[in-house]
């Protein structure tokens, strides 16, 4: 019998890959911090070291940096395990010297570590269709693709440990910025009398065009928050992204306006909510229904 395939982290997005690596016939062997998410999904392992010493390839799906040091180091996180001819594929998005960091403790435990962070959220990894951004050896990265073809649409081979993750908060950046700008001009295109799902339209047919717009637009219009990717993500995102430009010693400019917009979620209490509401957090005297 092969061994299973190891997933760590099973949160909305977590929970929709292993779905989707399921789905194609892989047994999975899982761990979470809540149990119960792995319902429906495979056995589940005792923790995160049981992952690694019974799987030959584990996934990594994480909320943060913190959340990641947390399930590998540690008397029973993944490095305490097995490791020896192991490939870790962490799809979190991690900050840049914790993702090198990684590189080096899986090559002292004899594993190989592919940094592949994801572009897109649940639905279009519901679909297969991620972008995914992976460094690390080329021998792993070929063989573990067929897995990431699963779940991914376009895979983008980086090489250096690092780049994978940099890019990934290069993307993020275009993606906070886009969503910024497009919510700022349908709250003053509203406030001036258009209609707002007007001014939506007209936004998606000229200069909002694109597949940033299209995944939000009926989210925005429904008014529907509920978190394909959570405000709180993508400011944390643009956090590790100031941090690299800090290191590499260059100006940021776009990246310090656009963070502080979506830290307006933290103080409306939002920011467990998708990136989405940054278009009601921008109209003006708009609030959210109570729940």
């Amino acid at each position: 019998m092969s061994a299973p395939i190891g997933f760590i982290g099973l949160g909305t997005l977590g929970r929709t890959v292993a779905a989707r690596l399921a789905g194609a016939g892989h047994a999975l062997l899982l761990w979470n911090r809540t149990p119960g998410k792995a319902e429906g999904l495979g056995e589940t392992a005792s923790c995160p070291a049981e992952v690694v010493t019974r799987a030959r390839t584990v996934f990594l799906c994480l909320r943060d940096s913190e959340a990641v040091w947390a399930v590998t180091s540690g008397p029973s996180g993944v490095f305490a395990g097995e490791t020896q001819g192991r490939t870790l594929v962490d799809l979190s998005t991690n900050h840049v010297e914790l993702a090198c960091v990684l590189h080096g403790l899986a090559n002292k435990g004899r594993a190989a570590y592919l940094e592949a962070p994801v572009l897109g959220s649940v639905v279009p990894a519901s679909r297969g269709e991620l972008t995914v951004l992976v460094s690390g050896e080329e021998a792993p990265f070929a063989a573990a693709r067929p897995l990431l073809e699963v779940i991914g649409s376009r895979i983008f081979f980086l090489g250096a440990p690092g780049l994978a993750t940099k890019m990934k908060l290069a993307n993020n950046l275009v993606l906070a910025t886009l969503l910024a700008g497009l919510a700022d001009a349908a709250a003053i295109a509203e406030a001036a009398g258009v209609p707002r799902e007007q001014a939506l339209e007209i936004l998606g047919a000229g200069a909002g065009a694109g597949a940033v717009f299209n995944a939000k637009r009926d989210k925005v219009l429904r008014e529907d928050f509920s978190p394909h990717f959570a405000a709180a993500l993508l400011y944390k995102d643009l956090h590790y992204l100031q941090d690299l430009a800090r290191t590499l010693r260059r100006p940021l400019f776009t990246a310090a306006a656009v963070k502080e917009l979506f830290a307006l979620a933290f103080t409306r209490g939002l920011e467990e909510q998708d990136i989405s509401v940054i278009f009601p957090i921008l109209r003006e005297g708009f609030r959210l229904p109570q729940s």
